[in-house]
């Protein structure tokens, strides 16, 4: 407990205070933001902000973890490991990407097939680390499940039945969908002042609250009464993923400071594809997959909207369903202040983690 407080304090206190310094070295090192030109005209006043904030997030994520366990005297695990590995290597992939905007002044930075390959090999390289059984502890866990799991993992779901070389490739595949599937959902939401960091707080906080419970429950707990052995999860270090959910919705924090309208600095590719990135590996750590559809339902709907707009187009030969897309962008031209589409998005987000949440809940209730 003492761990979780202290890496969510330090990661706040690190942005909070930090987040001025890198604004001015990004300013010397020219990292600016590059506007569409076909997007909302209101944005064009937002051209040359800097952006790659999520390195600020994301180095004050990692400091939080592990001044955490430092203070509290207890060891990292594998687990959080891999969530803050999966982190910083989808938010070196979006670094390329947004230096490579910075440099070329133009919108697209990456090809859209060369981000998803660097996404691929993160997601496979985390797959492996956390299914092999390399890293199993005393309890014979590997750090991931090789079920596909809802709020736990889902008996008639096994992907190694089949033998274990094609578990391994399925598992892989099944991550692979999920890491690919969140990270761009997270980055198509960052488009509008503090609107993805505010939304990855109400997320990323869902998983402190599982992790903590799971942790209350584990069947691994030598105090859990025979009675709710039933009830139990068979979680790798439930509580060490709460406390590295808790340093990076705590440098989150820190950050939207600066980063909700008007913005001194964006996230850019580098802070929304390692946020999902962290949500895709909390969820499969804590194997509560499916539940990501809840947690992260505003993410799924901003990404839905622009498959919505992009197949009714081709299929009706130019007509359009919304203005613009992202979802957030139609409201913009409909004539909602920048900052009222915000607010309604993140209360939004908070309703679908509440869902998610209560969903997790009243499973344990019900059994």
């Amino acid at each position: 407990m003492i761990a979780l407080l202290v890496a969510a304090a330090v990661a706040l206190i690190f942005t909070l205070f930090g987040t001025p310094l890198f604004i001015r070295l990004f300013k010397r090192l020219g990292w600016g933001q590059f506007i569409r030109d076909d997007g909302p005209q209101s944005h064009h006043t937002k051209r040359g902000t800097p952006t790659m904030g999520g390195i600020v997030f994301i180095i004050g994520s990692v400091i939080g973890y592990l001044i955490g366990h430092l203070v509290a005297e207890v060891p990292w695990t594998m687990v959080a490991v891999l969530v803050l590995g999966m982190m910083v290597g989808l938010g070196l992939v979006g670094f390329l990407d947004d230096y490579l905007k910075t440099r070329k002044q133009r919108s697209l930075g990456l090809g859209g097939w060369s981000k998803i390959a660097g996404q691929v090999v993160v997601a496979t390289v985390f797959a492996l680390l956390a299914i092999l059984p390399v890293f199993t502890d005393e309890n014979g866990l590997t750090p991931a499940s090789g079920y596909i799991s809802g709020v736990r993992d889902i008996p008639w779901l096994n992907l190694f039945t089949w033998g274990p070389v094609i578990g391994i490739i399925l598992f892989v595949i099944w991550v692979n969908i999920i890491t690919v599937s969140a990270s761009n959902g997270v980055n198509v939401a960052d488009g509008l002042d503090g609107l993805a960091s505010g939304a990855a707080i109400f997320a990323i906080s869902a998983y402190v609250l599982i992790g903590f419970w799971q942790a209350n429950q584990s069947c691994f707990n030598e105090l859990r009464d025979t009675v709710l052995r039933a009830k139990c999860y068979e979680v790798r270090d439930p509580l060490d993923l709460a406390v590295v959910a808790a340093a990076i919705a705590g440098s989150l924090i820190g950050f939207l400071w600066w980063n909700t309208s008007p913005a001194q600095i964006f996230m850019g590719d580098t802070g929304s594809l390692g946020l999902g990135g962290a949500l895709a590996a909390l969820a499969i750590l804590s194997r509560t997959e499916l539940l990501l559809i809840l947690i992260g339902g505003l993410f799924l709907i901003v990404t839905g909207s622009v498959i919505l707009q992009r197949v009714y187009f081709k299929l009706t030969g130019g007509k359009r369903i919304f203005l613009m897309s992202p979802l957030h962008h139609h409201f913009e031209l409909k004539g909602w202040a920048e900052v009222t589409v915000v607010v309604r998005f993140w209360l939004i987000a908070a309703l679908f983690v509440a869902a998610g949440v209560g969903v997790f809940y009243l499973e344990w209730v019900s059994r």
